[in-house]
């Protein structure tokens, strides 16, 4: 089934058809582990990993979820993705889940962990207080004593003291997801056709709810099959999409994104699973790298504040490095840290003419024509300008 592109993304849509919960609950049934739940964006995934510890991206209902119960506790008004959690906790479909982790992305999560501890008190919960300020002298120590603290939880559920040398093995796994995502990437950017936004992105969302040693065993099919491909070359503009890093959007308007002509060759879909630019180092204290890493390494969003280089700029020299022809800014319906950085982007944008199309999604959004007809007249103003 998995020997052509086609078996191989069908294969990954049905993995993830309920949200990957049975792919978890099936690793916990063979292994006997602990798995832990984690809202967006960021992880310290390699820590969880090295305790044994199943890491899982919960990112929502992904439009399956009614909201019967959520709403009780939650404003109407905030993102589909912190209701749709919630909701699904609250009907006992995390019950697989031994933990949760959150963190300082925005305001809504910081109030969701507050609720989540209040619901479900059995549950391990932990809130990472992420530096926001990285140029601080005591930014180091600080994200050190934030995965000591989880270290420290993460032992109490497991039984487990932190073996560093594990830790250190958990690192050097990591490193290899993230450089196969990159070589698929550099692939995309070669020869775009050979695999869509879609298909990508579904390889990054198995990754979410997958062992790592699994999703890399995916990636390397996936790698196998895009270069073997007969998919034909066509025409397409080259475009960014951004404002997709915590609540993602659905899978038919990522089908319209390709089916119009997109290439989308650079985004934030599901972030945390390249969150690093470069590898994690290796050598020394392990606990002591990751935090380095997440303050010198980690990718510009919405979410993790450079403080030496505007975002807006690093996303204009992105896309002139890459030859870009357009921006694609997908957001989610009440996305306050997404919608703030639009402002800011769409600045930069118009003053040094590159298009861009601004749409915005919802989980239970249903009918994507107008969706459809919005890319399409955007991707034939920008060819036959």
């Amino acid at each position: 089934m998995l020997a052509t592109p086609e078996g191989l993304y069908s294969s990954a849509e049905a993995t993830l058809e309920d949200l990957g919960l049975s792919a978890v609950a099936a690793w916990k049934a063979r292994t006997g582990g602990k798995a832990v739940g984690h809202f967006p964006v960021y992880a310290p995934a390699e820590l969880l990993h090295a305790y044994g510890v199943l890491p899982v991206s919960l990112f929502g209902g992904w439009g399956k979820v009614e909201i019967d119960h959520a709403d009780s506790r939650l404003q109407s008004f905030v993102c589909s993705i912190t209701r749709s959690t919630l909701e699904l906790g609250l009907t006992g479909r995390l019950g697989g889940l031994d933990g949760m982790v959150f963190s300082n992305i925005c305001d809504v999560a910081r109030n969701l962990s507050g609720i989540w501890a209040r619901n479900f008190p059995s549950m391990m919960m932990e809130y990472l207080h992420l530096p926001q300020n990285i140029e601080s002298p005591s930014a180091r120590e600080h994200m050190i004593h934030e995965l000591e603290r989880l270290s420290a939880s993460l032992s109490r559920l497991t039984g487990r003291a932190l073996d560093e040398a594990r830790l250190g093995e958990s690192i050097a796994l990591y490193n290899r997801g993230r450089a196969a995502l990159e070589r698929l990437a550099a692939l995309r950017l070669a020869e775009p056709w050979r695999l869509p936004a879609l298909e990508w992105y579904l390889l990054l969302r198995l990754g979410a709810v997958l062992p790592k040693e699994e999703h890399l065993d995916a990636l390397a099919a996936a790698e196998r099959l895009a270069a073997a491909s007969d998919r034909r070359p066509r025409d397409g503009i080259r475009l960014a999409l951004v404002g997709a890093f915590c609540e993602q959007p659905p899978l038919e308007l990522l089908r319209v994104v390709d089916e119009a002509g997109c290439f989308v060759l650079e985004d934030d879909l599901a972030l945390g699973q390249r969150w690093y630019a470069s590898p994690v180092r290796e050598d020394g204290d392990p606990l002591t790298r990751l935090a380095e890493a997440y303050l010198t390494a980690s990718r510009p969003s919405s979410v993790r504040h450079h403080g030496r280089q505007p975002r807006q700029q690093q996303l204009l020299e992105r896309v002139r490095a890459l030859h870009l022809d357009g921006v694609l800014f997908a957001t989610a319906k009440f996305c306050e840290p997404a919608l703030y950085d639009y402002v800011l982007y769409k600045e930069v944008l118009e003053a040094a003419d590159i298009p861009y199309l601004h749409l915005e999604y919802e989980e239970k959004m249903s009918t994507f024509e107008q969706a459809r007809t919005t890319v399409e007249t955007f991707v034939e103003s920008i060819m036959f300008e």
